[in-house]
């Protein structure tokens, strides 16, 4: 392991297989989406008509948007027109006429802007994801997702928030290799030494945002709350009287934090992939908020589950069929005794294979449905006594395929900020204890109660022990605001980042909404549920939906091994998707 620490190349690849690929809770699920379209597109055809309620009425013309054509190499691929546009809000909204920051923003209009009711405002997760390119990647498939009249009739409007990407960034690092480079070599520790390389990359991260001037601006006004009142500035400025969104994963947090604090304002809000908000403030700061928030429990549900489907798939379907469950334990087990050595193909280095490489990839890979056939396969060849370390990396380097391609590649060009991003917002949103001591037993006994994936969750932002800003307008509850319209809670039953026991307290704290539970794997229910994709989208247009559906299952509709098997363009879709550009200007 030494020898990969001293190898700055090397590292990339373990911190790309490793923290690189689990910050927080995004989704990468626009894959997903041509396996159900067909399916959503027949069960809309009774969709319901769309509600009375107050959208798109501009009474605020004097802040309205500037719209501009751009990214016209995306519209050139794939026939959709984008619109781009910067906005200016006030970093410290308790000084309204004070310091201004921009926000990057792109929309595709309704298709029929005739009978257009409003906008629909998107956030993918994260935090620190980019809603610029999710609606670049996504905005092709709207209508395929949620039916023709939602792409016909709203406006579909990405944002990075503040902070992230394109927007006025948090940048605590002079190149991207230097931040990622500042990681520790495994995405959580096992031992003291490993401790100690966290502890020692958490101090030097803290240190290099405060010894900026321009990252300590922005870093005390991240919190979630601040992106809430940007959105109400986007509202405005889009001359919708009440605001329509989709929030995935973070992006639920987001939009609970938004309906509490504007409730008024709350037409139709779709969140999907809900954390517990009282776990995820987590006042107290007993222990880290991931491990309140107990991720680990639900990704352990989950590869159960992809353990049961795996033995259910047609005869050849899944790698790790028969006994999938005893061959990845042995395994894991394999890998914690003794790491492998594997040829990465890109550079045709030898590096380290680690056990928490492996529960990384799982992680991630288990919340997209589509990429559960490549786990097996990659699990499987590392347990072949046949592999050879290049056949093994040849199956790591597929795992990096089926997430998007090279994300080396991808972290590189432009700088992504997504490390100090997803601090700045999670750490002055949550309480989390400063004492190392608490989160080295935290992740050891999360490890013993809840399997795998207890170190994982524990330490993932470990960063906010030490992280030296605050929000002082943060907002931590209370979030049982009775908003004007329903909101429509999504919850998978079975979701590694999002578990769905946090849909649950969310449907008990609201009032006015309504819980849609989805019997899927996977982490967020867009693209793998034609049942969800087709009542989100009558919802969208009548909001009184949630309300009817509250309570309802969306049942099983596929085994993704078996899908997965017999094709139907799920690969090009994920690489049309992840191949978009981030909309900067």
């Amino acid at each position: 392991m030494a020898s990969v620490l001293r190898c700055p190349q090397r590292r990339w690849r373990i911190i790309e297989i490793a923290w690189g690929l689990v910050v927080m809770h995004s989704t990468n699920v626009l894959g997903r989406i041509a396996l159900v379209s067909l399916v959503v597109l027949a069960v809309l055809a009774g969709a319901v008509s769309p509600s009375s309620s107050s959208v798109g009425t501009d009474t605020h013309s004097q802040n309205r948007i500037r719209w501009r054509v751009c990214n016209d190499d995306v519209t050139a691929e794939t026939g959709v027109v984008y619109e781009c546009a910067r906005l200016r809000v006030p970093l410290d909204y308790d000084h309204p006429r004070g310091h201004q920051i921009s926000l990057n923003l792109v929309r595709v209009p309704a298709t029929d802007p005739e009978r257009r009711l409003g906008a629909i405002l998107v956030n993918p997760g994260g935090p620190g994801g980019s809603g610029v390119g999710f609606v670049l990647g996504f905005g092709p498939f709207l209508g395929l997702a949620y039916g023709p009249e939602v792409a016909e009739r709203f406006d579909l409007v990405g944002f990075d928030p503040r902070g992230v990407a394109g927007s006025t960034p948090i940048r605590c690092f002079r190149t991207v290799d230097e931040a990622f480079g500042s990681r520790p070599p495994v995405a959580f520790p096992l031992t003291p030494e490993e401790e100690a390389l966290f502890q020692q990359a958490d101090r030097e991260l803290a240190r290099n945002c405060a010894s900026r001037p321009s990252a300590r601006r922005i870093a005390r006004h991240m919190s979630t709350a601040n992106a809430a009142r940007d959105m109400d500035v986007i509202r405005e400025g889009m001359g919708d009287e009440q605001l329509n969104f989709l929030g995935l994963s973070y992006g639920a947090f987001l939009g609970t934090t938004y309906a509490n604090l504007f409730p008024d304002r709350v037409r139709s809000f779709a969140l999907d992939g809900i954390d517990d908000p009282i776990a995820y403030v987590n006042l107290e700061a007993e222990i880290p908020f991931f491990a309140r928030l107990r991720v680990d429990e639900g990704a352990q549900e989950t590869l159960e589950r992809f353990f049961e489907l795996c033995e259910a798939a047609a005869p050849g379907n899944c790698a790790l069929a028969p006994n999938a469950r005893d061959r990845f334990a042995a395994v894991a087990d394999s890998l914690l005794d003794s790491p492998i050595e594997v040829i990465d193909p890109g550079t045709g280095e030898s590096v380290v294979f680690t056990y928490q490489a492996l529960i990384a990839i799982a992680a991630e890979l288990l919340g997209d449905t589509f990429a559960y056939a490549d786990l097996a396969d990659s699990v499987a060849s590392i347990e072949s006594v046949l592999a050879t370390p290049v056949e093994v990396g040849l199956g790591i380097e597929k795992l990096a395929t089926s997430l998007g391609g090279d994300v080396t590649q991808r972290m590189r060009e432009p700088y992504n900020n997504v490390l100090e991003a997803v601090h700045a917002v999670a750490c002055a949103d949550s309480n989390n204890p400063t004492d190392y001591a608490i989160w080295s037993r935290e992740g050891a006994a999360a490890d013993e109660a809840f399997g795998y994936f207890g170190r994982l969750s524990t330490w993932t932002l470990s960063g906010c022990a030490q992280w030296p800003f605050d929000d002082d307008d943060r907002y931590v509850g209370p979030f049982d605001a009775y908003t004007a319209n329903p909101i429509l809670i999504i919850g998978n039953l079975y979701d590694p980042n999002t578990r769905y026991e946090g849909a649950q307290t969310l449907r008990s704290i609201l009032p006015n909404s309504g819980l849609l539970t989805v019997d899927v794997p996977g982490h967020t229910s867009l693209g793998i549920s034609a049942c969800a994709g087709s009542i989100t989208g009558q919802y969208f247009l009548n909001p009184d939906v949630a309300s009817s559906v509250d309570g309802q299952t969306c049942p099983v509709e596929f085994n993704p091994f078996d899908v997965v098997a017999g094709g139907g363009g799920q690969a090009e879709m994920r690489q049309a998707a992840t191949q978009s550009g981030s909309g900067e200007q």
